[in-house]
């Protein structure tokens, strides 16, 4: 998996026979400077970018969203809550995975090579190239336990 800088998505784009329009490139520039751990949705990155003044329609950001989690840019995530979060697509030793609470949607990062190697093995054995494994594992955590447990 690569980093992506705004030349290396360009090149990328280009390639595929697409550009970099000043849209795509602010987009990856809010996903490269989100702290680690924090996915945005769609609706998410429209009031941040609303907030900041910037013009880009929600139907812009579906679709430029779509296309970098094709790419292997972005990781599109199902969290539980109805609709999808994308983070940037963080190569080794960073790849991660996601324990979400069903109940409260508490959602924990985790890490585990194996993981990784089983889905690159895989991947290989079959002739494909790997954007990305993950794992997500829905549970109830411990406090929404408690509340279902009778006093």
């Amino acid at each position: 998996m690569t980093v992506y800088t705004t030349t290396s998505l360009k090149a990328e784009l280009n390639e595929r026979g697409w550009r970099l329009t000043p849209q795509r490139e602010t987009i990856l520039h809010i996903f490269q400077e989100l702290p680690q751990g924090q996915h945005l949705s769609a609706e998410d990155l429209y009031h941040r970018l609303e907030g900041e003044g910037e013009g880009i329609s929600l139907s812009t950001i579906y679709r430029t969203l779509k296309l970098m989690a094709r790419m292997g840019l972005l990781r599109e995530l199902e969290l539980g809550e109805g609709h999808k979060h994308y983070e940037i697509n963080q190569p080794y030793p960073h790849h991660h995975h996601h324990l979400i609470c069903v109940k409260c949607n508490a959602t924990i990062e985790f890490k585990n090579d194996s993981i990784l190697k089983i889905g690159a093995k895989t991947a290989q054995k079959e002739g494909f190239h790997l954007l990305d494994c993950q794992m997500t594992i829905h549970a109830v955590c411990p406090k929404c336990q408690r509340a279902l447990m009778p006093l």
